[in-house]
């Protein structure tokens, strides 16, 4: 018999989804343990310090989590599940199965919020992703030095993936947009650079000043004239907050 996939979970819970275009739904986020990357600004303890340590984490097979879902949460009421962490896309072996799986029983789109570093985890997963909610990461905000190679080949493997119709992922129908968290050390290379895989690969840029705690680290004037600049080289651009944490929930 063939032994299913594990996935280690730091924590599954139903909120309102406070960031991009979907602020506001009621969604039920599954956060997955372990990232690839270390970024600056992270306010997720999304790797326990002891990941063998069982009561820093929970662990499930793909039915398991099924069953947890449907015990635990209103279902009906949901608009979709987010895929979110630490990297969900770690856990792509996982995922692969348990999605068709809850897809077979339940209406509900998936929503997975990744990094857009990891090109081939990507392609197992897409079948049955309906919003792809990815990140660009800025070198000057994140400290990920070589982020801009790492999304060109993300969203290549996303194009090709598109073109053998698995989703018609488009800033068109805001199934596909990436969050780009930004601060006073933004440069003219990088919002370029960003401009540049948006104009590419159809997505949808949500700038997203960088949160410190509960207050935004740049002034009103500078997000504006930074909204300013990418607006006028591409116009789908929005300026999005993080509404959770001005309203205080998870």
């Amino acid at each position: 018999m063939k032994l299913e996939n594990n996935a280690k979970i730091k924590e599954i819970f139903s909120s309102i989804q406070g960031e991009g275009p979907y602020i506001g739904c009621k969604q039920i986020f599954i956060r997955f343990c372990a990232c690839n990357l270390n970024c600056f600004y992270c306010d997720t303890d999304f790797y326990p310090s002891n990941i063998n340590d069982k009561n820093t984490f929970f662990e499930f097979t793909p039915i398991k989590l099924l069953k947890y879902l449907e015990n635990n949460f209103d279902l009906e009421s949901t608009h979709s599940i987010s895929l979110t962490g630490g990297e969900p896309l770690i856990w792509a072996d996982f995922l692969k199965e348990f999605m068709p799986m809850f897809n077979q029983k339940y209406d509900i789109k998936f929503y997975l919020e990744t990094n857009g570093t990891i090109s081939d985890n990507a392609k197992i997963i897409l079948p049955f992703t309906d919003i792809l909610a990815s990140d660009i990461k800025l070198p000057s905000c994140s400290g990920v030095n070589n982020s801009f190679e790492l999304h060109e080949m993300f969203y290549n493997s996303v194009s090709q993936s598109v073109n053998k119709s698995y989703n018609n992922f488009s800033y068109l129908n805001n199934n596909s947009f990436a969050k780009v968290v930004f601060d006073s050390n933004i440069t003219s290379d990088e919002i370029d650079k960003t401009v540049e895989l948006a104009m590419k690969y159809h997505f949808e840029i949500i700038l997203q000043p960088r949160m410190i705690d509960d207050k935004l680290s740049v002034g009103t004037e500078f997000m504006m004239k930074i909204f300013e600049t990418f607006v006028k080289k591409y116009k789908y651009t929005r300026l999005i907050p993080q509404v959770h944490k001005f309203i205080n929930v998870e």
